[in-house]
């Protein structure tokens, strides 16, 4: 039995990773929205003791945008009723740092901690889509260093109120009349750059002591402040070399800010399809990958380059080389396609197609899928994986079904929780109330 765990994280994608799963017969067209669906999907990651499921989010579409962004739950919302449902499962959604109030997003992530016994997450995301600005009162995006340097104030600003009440601040002794503790209220009053926050936070630590933090940059900047402030990082890829020089360097960065490197969790996202033998696994990824019309492919592309016009190229001739095209946006997304364009002397055409309906290295039978998740495990190039489904429910359920037992007979994955919070799942440490440390730390020197 290997020592150490890998982690699994549930991609909840409504239809699935490809912008036209929706077509596909097995799938409900209305997935995004369709709150039974969303729950079976948190069921099965649950049945099969994954670590947590996640929600992506994006507050700006246009007509070009693709069927999946178009109408879609707000993660909180979502996440909550998940909660409801869920005993175990990790409750991990998407909110933003650019366009929304340090003490709202901590207060609603807080809640959701609450409510579901400890298992909420917060993806910190920076906004990429230059019009997001336009739906909240601002005329453009930040440019990219002084949105994350909003992001790094933002966490601190939300790590501090989430501080506010020491973990046994609320007594409620109904015979005393004591509802709480007051000398264990602590206000923030956190002035910044950015953000002047007051406090305290109206809400009770949860029993993992503060939700966990997530970030997905792959920028340097955007791996910096992971380093710093996250629990959790979405890798950009998943090919080996790649996989373990981001890790090491994610790892190193951790320990230069004096944290433990086993305390940051590094998770690439895949998309595993299944099949009897590796011919029939591509034959099912053809066919799902065949509903994609190529011009909604390419407006999915342009996503990720602030809805640039790449209609000026021709379809079936390589690619120009793209500057600094994206460079604001979703930066190392966009860098990831424009060198794949590059090394690959891809067409339009072929590099739409590969953004808009995800194949990458998990095409096989469940034996191969499990021994590439393992190699990279144990290569120390990830710490986990998010589980995308090709076609939804479909996609998850075949990997719980057939991928999962494997790694559990290897010893790689667990078969039964052995806590009941997300910060447990992942094996981090519970983080003690500053206020408590200091109250401790008095109590010592005057000893």
């Amino acid at each position: 039995m290997s020592e150490k765990q890998l982690h699994l994280g549930a991609f909840i994608t409504g239809s699935g990773s490809s912008v036209a799963s929706w077509r596909h017969p097995d799938s409900p067209s209305d997935g995004p929205v369709n709150l039974q669906h969303n729950l079976k999907l948190a069921k099965i990651a649950e049945e099969a003791k994954f670590d947590f499921a996640f929600i992506a989010d994006s507050a700006y579409i246009t007509k070009e945008s693709t069927p999946y962004f178009q109408s879609r739950f707000e993660p909180l919302t979502i996440l909550s009723a998940m909660a409801s449902h869920t005993e175990k499962l990790g409750l991990i959604g998407t909110f933003t740092t650019s366009f929304s109030e340090p003490f709202t997003t901590a207060r609603q992530l807080a809640s959701l901690d609450k409510l579901s016994g400890g298992r909420a997450g917060w993806n910190a995301v920076t906004s990429a889509l230059e019009d997001v600005a336009k739906n909240h009162s601002q005329d453009k995006l930040y440019d990219h260093a002084e949105r994350y340097a909003i992001a790094d104030e933002y966490i601190t600003v939300a790590k501090g109120l989430w501080d506010s009440w020491e973990d046994d601040a609320f007594v409620r002794d109904k015979e005393q009349g004591v509802y709480t503790d007051l000398d264990k209220l602590h206000t923030l009053n956190h002035v910044g750059k950015y953000f002047s926050i007051k406090g305290p936070l109206n809400m009770e630590p949860s029993p993992q002591g503060r939700p966990i933090v997530f970030q997905a940059g792959a920028s340097d900047i955007g791996r910096d402040l992971a380093a710093r402030q996250a629990d959790g990082i979405f890798s950009p890829s998943s090919d080996l070399e790649e996989a373990r020089e981001f890790y090491k360097d994610i790892k190193q960065r951790a320990a230069f800010y004096g944290r433990k490197p086993e305390e940051i969790l590094i998770f690439p996202a895949i998309t595993p399809v299944i099949g009897a033998t590796e011919e029939k696994a591509n034959e099912k990824y053809e066919r799902v990958s065949s509903y994609v019309d190529i011009n909604l492919a390419i407006r999915y592309l342009s996503r990720y380059f602030s809805f640039f016009d790449f209609t000026q190229f021709p379809l079936d001739e390589p690619l120009p080389d793209l500057g600094d095209i994206g460079n604001n946006s979703f930066k190392s997304t966009a860098e990831m396609f424009k060198k794949m364009a590059r090394e690959e002397n891809l067409t339009l055409r072929q590099l739409a197609l590969r953004a808009a309906s995800p194949k990458g290295k998990f095409v096989g039978t469940a034996e191969q899928i499990a021994d590439r998740m393992q190699e990279l495990f144990e290569a120390e190039a990830v710490d986990g994986f998010i589980i995308y489904g090709q076609v939804q429910p479909e996609g998850l359920q075949e990997f719980t079904e057939q991928v999962v037992p494997i790694l559990q007979e290897r010893g790689l994955f667990r078969k039964e929780y052995t806590g009941s919070t997300l910060r447990e799942h992942l094996n981090l440490s519970y983080p003690v109330n500053r206020y408590t440390q200091e109250r401790e730390a008095r109590s010592i020197n005057h000893a």
